[in-house]
Parts: C-alpha cells; sequence; structure tokens
C-alpha cells in the first residue's frame, strides 16, 4: 500500500505515459447530458431524439412569440427539420469541430469520476454520523441554465448552492489542456473533485456561512480574501478525495498526481493575472495563488482528513 505520511515524496513523481485507472468502472446515474440538447450520455446517430426539458426552457422565451404568426410557425419547422436531421443549432457552431466520439469518453471518464466521490463522500460523511446527499452533475457545451443563471463556457466549471448542480462544459477541459498545458485525465478529475469539494461546503453549512461573512466584510478586498479560503479549502477537499479514492479504488497511476498539481498551479490567480496582464493585483485575488493551491491540494491528499482542510472559516 502506498504511504502517504509525507506529501513532499508522495507528490514528487515523474509525469508518464500511463493514465488515471477508470475504464469498465461504474458510472453515476446523476448526471444530465445536455451537450446535444438530449439526456443520454453516448447518444449517437445522425438524427436527434427529442430535445431535453431545459433545453426546451432554455428556448421557449424565443419559441413563444414565433407561436403567434404563420411566419414565426414556418421558422420552427424549418428549425425542427435542420435539428432532427442531424445539425443542433443549440450547442454552438463550434459543435461541428466536436470529435462525437471522443467526446462521450470524456462524458464516460467524468461520469466515472462523479461515481468516485460519491461513494468516498458518502463513506466520509457516514463516519461522522451524517447521510451525504449526492449532487447532480450537467454536461454541456455552449450555454445552458442553472439555479444560479446563465451558465456559458466562458464561466468555466462551477458549483451552483442553489439547485446543488456542478456545471462543466466539456470544451473547457480542451482549453485547460491548451491554454493553460495542464492536460491528463487527473487534471479534469481535480477540477470536479474542486467542484464537489464546494458541494461539500454547501452541506457542512460553510457557503452560508462564508455569505453572511461577506455581507460584514469591509469591502470588495475582504470578501474576496474570504472567498480565497473557501477555494483552497476545496483544493484541498480535492486532495482528500485523490487520497480516499486511490487507496479504495487503486485508480492512480505515474504522473496523476503531478497532473492535477499542475493544473492547480496554472490556474492559480496570479498565474492567470500575469498571463492576461502582465502583473498581479493580489487584493483581486479569489482563489489564490498557485503555490497556495498546490499546497492545500497536497495537504489534503497527504491526510485523507478533512480536519486537516481547515482554511480559517
Amino acid at each position: 500500500m502506498r504511504t502517504t505520511s509525507n506529501y513532499d515524496i508522495i507528490c514528487q513523481k515523474i509525469t508518464g505515459d500511463l493514465f488515471m485507472r477508470w475504464e469498465d468502472r461504474d458510472q453515476s446515474s446523476n448526471v444530465e447530458d445536455r451537450r446535444g440538447g438530449f439526456d443520454n450520455i453516448g447518444s449517437r446517430g445522425g438524427g436527434r431524439s427529442m430535445p431535453s426539458m431545459s433545453t426546451m426552457m432554455f428556448l421557449w422565451p424565443l419559441i413563444r412569440p414565433l407561436l403567434k404568426t404563420k411566419f414565426g410557425w414556418a421558422i420552427i419547422g424549418v428549425g425542427a427539420f435542420i435539428y432532427f436531421s442531424g445539425f443542433n443549432p443549440f450547442i454552438g457552431q463550434t459543435s461541428t469541430h466536436i470529435n462525437k466520439k471522443v467526446d462521450d469518453k470524456k462524458a464516460r471518464f467524468i461520469s466515472t469520476v462523479l461515481r468516485d466521490t460519491e461513494i468516498v463522500w458518502s463513506d466520509i460523511f457516514r463516519y461522522y454520523g451524517a447521510k451525504y446527499h449526492e449532487p447532480k452533475m450537467v454536461l454541456y457545451r455552449g450555454a445552458t441554465t442553472s439555479g444560479c443563471g446563465h451558465a456559458s463556457s466562458q464561466m468555466g466549471p462551477f458549483y451552483c448552492p442553489a439547485d446543488q448542480k456542478v456545471y462543466i462544459d466539456l470544451g473547457f477541459f480542451d482549453e485547460l489542456a491548451r491554454k493553460y498545458h495542464a492536460s491528463g485525465d487527473f487534471a479534469e478529475a481535480y477540477v470536479l473533485a474542486h467542484e464537489i469539494g464546494h458541494h461539500v461546503q454547501n452541506m457542512q453549512g460553510t457557503l452560508d456561512r462564508v455569505q453572511k461573512l461577506k455581507q460584514r466584510a469591509r469591502g470588495q478586498r475582504g470578501e474576496n480574501q474570504l472567498q480565497v479560503k473557501v477555494e483552497l479549502q476545496a483544493d484541498c477537499y480535492a486532495g482528500v478525495w485523490a487520497n480516499r479514492a486511490d487507496k479504495k479504488f487503486n485508480i492512480l497511476e505515474q504522473g496523476d498526481i503531478e497532473e492535477a498539481l499542475n493544473a492547480a498551479s496554472s490556474i492559480g490567480d496570479d498565474t492567470l493575472q500575469k498571463q492576461a496582464q502582465g502583473y498581479v493585483v493580489p487584493d483581486s485575488f479569489t482563489h489564490g495563488t498557485s503555490a497556495q493551491r498546490v499546497e492545500w491540494f497536497k495537504r489534503g491528499f497527504a491526510t485523507g482528513d478533512i480536519k486537516s482542510c481547515n482554511t480559517g472559516i
């Protein structure tokens, strides 16, 4: 069994060509697949199934006025013909360049990771005499709706406390590899584990408590400092998950933790600001520096204990 007593040793792995072990394992059933306006992972074929209810709700404000005129009905008819012929206008023009087979594999992978988080966090909550309520994960491309408002690919993955769902545009993983040079399946697993960390915080009452603290904070700087603590704890929770998932499922291969650390480092506030504007503004940080994000993930991974994730909130 791999020891986790010294995270400096654990985390100093050389990136290899092996991949996280996930094939032929259970996938979560708590997935809403909105990538193509339908709800089943892996849906294929030249035509389309009926659009999902969420898609119809999103489009209803546009469709309703068209129902009042013959010309509007004609537009709807043409749109329906195009859609069921195989082209889906609901997910953006970039969808024509998406490899469906690769995209479906990504969906299966991230759904497997979600299942792992469900099992691990259920065990942790049970240990503390509580019940873990599994969140939903919404997969989409381009844009969709959430309980927290409009969601778009520009927002990146996020957790919405209002509906207890994690929203992931699978295109973000392409951007993570291309723009931020943080490729690898475990880098993607880390992203989901971080968002699930926010769901855990929501169940613990942390998000509500921080929101009240923000209302009493002095200015934007104080609010940002509180948010940094929230994000770093979510990074630590992601590390806790990685520790326990590996012990339970033996998922880690050579280089996996390096991928997660690279992802955490690549999306630190200081790194992103330097890339965007050439300098950093610490008072505007909302997620923490690259070094902080790496440190808190490593701390959670080293201990596998949520008690090690106290960031002061």
